[in-house]
């Protein structure tokens, strides 16, 4: 499925008629912003990945922001995080007062680290945040058992999950609180939009009421009751509230979603297929007793004689939108500013160097999948016969 600009986008989202038919419902309805909906959207999801409750947000960031906030995150904390993550996962501590500390990766799933979280705990730490990189859960076994140690709570950064699975269970179920992002590109879409997921009434409520202002309005929540009308401003919280118009878009897009899972799992073992024999090229890793999602497919480059730059934008000249995930960050000049230094986290930065991500998404054909496979193999031939 190429764009309007003649190009295969490494990542894109999928919507059918029957998304549009919610969509029109919502619009002539009595409610667009907060309503029925969104609380329908809530349950099916919490339904969906197996945990008591979900509170859904405008973002996936704002949904990160509300899980630090329910943890007990605040000024002077520190949240223990990847550097190989879109910076929201570190900026969302920064928005509390907290630290982000960078803990190194594995050089096989791209996934935090678990022996290197235990040097980098201190009497500041107050959360964990993994993140389920491409859609490959982290070792959360292992990462549990880091934290329950050390009293810490486990923050899932699944944005790139959603469908995935740890030892059979589903993503949305193990940590303290998940969260999930349904931007465009992710596995499902609400257009912008988020969720965390938690089996804990306390954090359940602290998430809603971020959301709505710090507002509380249960009877044993507040400390008075004026009247029906009456409601109370615990904390200081944000609009972070989500419309009825994007979780009736969210209803509809969850029935396919296992659809979506399954057609990226075999575009994934598609690639594997074509690609496996180009001994220049390393393939993704997939652990034992673990169900990918794939959001995305990232090929690294395993020789110096093909220069990564080279390859990226020859791929583009031909119309297939390859991308890079991600920029370490703590390389961001903003990070940089903080006194975050390059040379911290040398495994993410050995595979910053190498990584290319590729098309990957529920619309793309046959063909397609072959084409892109095609294109690498010939622009690697072709770049190591000129000796770029």
């Amino acid at each position: 499925m190429v764009n309007d600009m003649g190009l295969l986008p490494y990542g894109r989202h999928f919507i059918d008629d029957d998304d549009v038919a919610a969509v029109v419902e919502a619009l002539r309805s009595d409610w667009l912003t907060t309503g029925p909906k969104v609380g329908e959207f809530e349950a099916r999801l919490a339904e969906k990945v197996g945990a008591k409750y979900a509170v859904v947000f405008n973002s996936g960031t704002a949904a990160l922001h509300a899980a630090y906030f329910a943890a007990g995150v605040g000024p002077g904390d520190e949240v223990i995080t990847t550097p190989i993550t879109f910076a929201a996962t570190a900026n969302a501590a920064l928005y509390l007062g907290a630290r982000p500390v960078f803990v190194d990766i594995e050089s096989d799933t791209i996934n935090i680290n678990p022996e290197k979280i235990n040097d980098a705990i201190s009497n500041k730490t107050k959360v964990i945040a993994p993140v389920d990189f491409s859609g490959h859960p982290c070792d959360l076994g292992a990462i549990r058992e880091i934290a329950d140690k050390k009293g810490l709570i486990v923050v899932e950064d699944a944005a790139h999950a959603l469908g995935a699975a740890y030892k059979g269970n589903p993503i949305g179920s193990i940590a303290d609180m998940t969260v999930f992002s349904f931007h465009p590109v992710k596995h499902i879409t609400t257009g912008e939009g988020g969720a965390v997921t938690t089996d804990k009434q306390e954090f359940y409520q602290k998430l809603r009421s971020f959301r709505n202002h710090g507002i509380v309005k249960g009877l044993d929540q507040m400390t008075e009751y004026h009247g029906p009308w009456y409601y109370e401003m615990h904390y200081l919280g944000y609009n972070y509230r989500i419309t009825d118009i994007q979780c009736a878009l969210g209803l509809s897009q969850l029935e396919k979603l296992d659809a979506f899972i399954e057609k990226r799992r075999e575009i994934a073992a598609a690639y594997y297929r074509l690609l496996s024999d180009l001994e220049y090229l390393e393939l993704p890793t997939v652990r034992q007793l673990v169900e990918p999602a794939w959001h995305l497919y990232i090929i690294k480059i395993k020789t110096n004689k093909v220069s990564r730059l080279a390859l990226f934008e020859r791929m583009l000249t031909r119309g297939l939108g390859v991308q890079v995930h991600y920029i370490p960050v703590y390389w961001h000049p903003y990070y940089q500013k903080l006194g975050y230094r390059k040379g911290i986290c040398s495994c993410a930065e050995d595979y910053y160097a190498k990584a290319i991500s590729i098309p990957i998404f529920p619309a793309m054909s046959d063909s397609e999948v072959e084409r892109v496979a095609c294109a690498i193999k010939e622009e690697i031939h072709f770049l190591l016969e000129a000796g770029t």
